[in-house]
């Protein structure tokens, strides 16, 4: 039977999609993928969504929480199904192995449609199966992902839609995605319904990961937009003086409104956010010290090693010890 020309598309026929869960992936972004589709399915009082997880090896697959996720078999017990969705999070440049990717590009023209969820497009990009398509991962590596596949056209995006192939950039994401799938096959009812069984509201695709404003009512919105300058500018990082100016506020102000929203000062929680940028490099990259310490907005590798000890309790060199 021929595949249809897009899945994202109105249709009556029954999906199947198959998972593909590699290990140290968030069960977050799991359940982001699956509950939506379950949900659907509840609502709509048939199965309009089926899926199966596989698995590298067709073995249970370890989780970051500790839990193990049973699979149906390896990548081939994914045959049969329409869409495959590849699911990675930590040391996906270990776990997607010349294997694992050459049997991704084997089965590629299976299905219908291929993504990926958080780093699950870091598995597909290096197969190959994202060249000339545009493509989203986890905000913390899209600059790295850039870089290391100009053939792609990497975007900040929520999620992506790019022919036969889609990303998203995290579980949040993940379940933006799944909605406009609901969305898009049985319409916005469908939808909305699936959404309030979650308490939560889709979000548009090309809504940027990190935005000025947050839907946080516990924070001061001039504190939310302090945090995402902030965040975007880790490189180059502002002074109290410079992020309280763009907000048209006082230094003296904005310190006060974040000791009364977060009990740190503005610059503590700043240099918090470039340190914790500083060891998600450390763990999940093999980039020179020297090279995380400039793209963490720190003057020299001495400077970053002397905060990442003051902080952590322990120098950077710990994490690069482990196996």
């Amino acid at each position: 039977m021929a595949k249809p020309a897009t899945i994202f598309a109105a249709s009556q026929q029954p999906l199947t999609i198959a998972l593909l869960v590699l290990p140290h992936c968030s069960i977050l972004e799991v359940a982001s993928t699956l509950d939506p589709l379950r949900a659907a399915n509840r609502h709509l009082g048939h199965e309009a969504f089926r899926w199966r997880v596989v698995s590298p090896d067709g073995a249970a697959v370890p989780l970051t929480c500790g839990i193990e996720l049973p699979s149906s078999g390896p990548l081939t017990a994914a045959a049969g199904a329409d869409v495959l969705i590849v699911i990675a999070g930590y040391r996906q440049s270990e776990v997607a192995t010349k294997p694992l990717l050459r049997d991704l590009r084997r089965l590629a023209p299976r299905f219908a449609a291929i993504g990926g969820i958080d780093a699950g497009g870091w598995v597909l990009a290096r197969a190959g199966l994202l060249n000339g398509h545009r493509a989203t991962v986890h905000w913390e590596d899209l600059e790295d992902f850039a870089a290391s596949f100009p053939e792609v056209e990497a975007v900040p995006d929520r999620f992506t839609l790019s022919g036969p192939r889609f990303t998203a950039g995290g579980a949040a994401p993940a379940a933006d995605l799944m909605l406009h799938l609901i969305r898009t096959r049985y319409g916005a009812a469908l939808a909305l319904q699936t959404a309030a069984s979650f308490v939560t509201t889709a979000r548009p695709a090309d809504e940027p990961q990190i935005t000025e404003t947050r839907p946080d009512p516990r924070l001061d919105p001039r504190v939310a937009q302090a945090i995402a300058r902030m965040e975007a500018r880790q490189e180059t990082p502002e002074t109290t003086a410079e992020t309280a100016a763009a907000l048209r506020l006082s230094p003296r102000r904005l310190e006060q409104l974040f000791r009364q929203n977060l009990g740190l000062t503005p610059a503590a929680y700043a240099l918090s956010l470039r340190l914790a940028a500083a060891r998600r490099l450390l763990t999940d990259t093999r980039h020179p010290l020297a090279e995380i310490a400039l793209r963490t907005g720190f003057s020299s590798a001495a400077t970053l090693s002397r905060a990442f000890h003051k902080h952590f309790g322990a120098p950077p060199s710990n994490l690069r010890k482990r196996p």
